[in-house]
């Protein structure tokens, strides 16, 4: 079933590369529990199909970051890029987008989290396997304010300026 507009988000693990050693994150892949991370703060999550596919580096992401301080204006505290790609090559990009300290890019390698929120896209027979569906949500406290969920090939609404128009 596929998450709405109201409810809580699921609890489940998303993976992090984290550059820079701290209390708490060590260098590397470091996972995080979407509970906690959403608990007292208000998020913009957008997802896509991958890491380095032609929309998502040249739209999607870039779009986040070019509105990132008019998000943070409106009382977002973070904003995440959630991929079904491994913690490595979502770090190696967020370093190729420039996306350090602006946009978070969560890993959900096998799709776990995906799935608990509906979104996932089969694309085995393009020899892609299973991925996330392209969509933007607002997270406030953990509970979903607004849902864009993009049709099969669009980049129609889960753009970022159609994000903060809803903020």
């Amino acid at each position: 079933m596929t998450i709405k507009v109201g409810d809580t988000l699921p609890d489940g693990q998303l993976s992090e590369f984290i550059d820079v050693e701290t209390a708490g994150c060590s260098l590397g892949p470091n996972n995080f529990s979407v509970a906690d991370l959403t608990r007292g703060k208000k998020i913009v999550v957008f997802g896509l199909p991958g890491a380095y596919t032609p929309t998502c580096s040249a739209k999607h992401v870039p779009g986040y970051l070019q509105h990132y301080d008019a998000l943070k204006a409106k009382g977002v505290d973070e904003i995440w890029c959630l991929s079904v790609n491994d913690a490595f090559v979502m770090g190696a990009w967020g370093r190729d987008q420039h996306a350090t300290g602006k946009v978070r890019m969560m890993a959900d390698g096998s799709a776990d989290y995906t799935k608990k929120l509906g979104l996932e896209l089969d694309l085995v027979a393009r020899g892609m396997g299973v991925r996330c569906q392209r969509f933007s949500m607002l997270v406030d406290n953990g509970v979903v304010k607004s849902l864009n969920i993009e049709g099969p090939g669009k980049f129609e609404v889960s753009d970022a300026e159609t994000l903060l128009k809803q903020v």
